[in-house]
């Protein structure tokens, strides 16, 4: 979806103080403008970039879980106390 697409203005309100100051600070580094940083930046985090997305955090993995009956039982199995360990 990238090359030669149509392209909108954006108004965006209620930036958070330090995205303003990490956003003009990259962009001051990498030599460009704020607005291309800050398109760069929205391009990212939609996930339509070049690189992957890095997570930092594990909500990506929110709603994956697959029920594995196989693992249920090796987790009950280590879940088991030896009484004759605990005299």
């Amino acid at each position: 979806m990238q090359g030669k697409i149509a392209k909108v203005q954006y108004t965006i309100r209620d930036v958070p103080l330090y995205v303003n100051e990490t956003l003009r600070q990259k962009a001051k580094a990498e030599g460009k403008s704020l607005n291309q940083v800050a398109v760069e930046a929205l391009t990212a985090g939609a996930g339509l970039g070049d690189k992957p997305v890095k997570h930092r955090d594990l909500d990506h993995l929110a709603g994956t879980w697959v029920e594995d009956p196989e693992f249920d039982a090796i987790i009950r199995d280590m879940d088991r106390i030896d009484p004759e360990m605990w005299k």
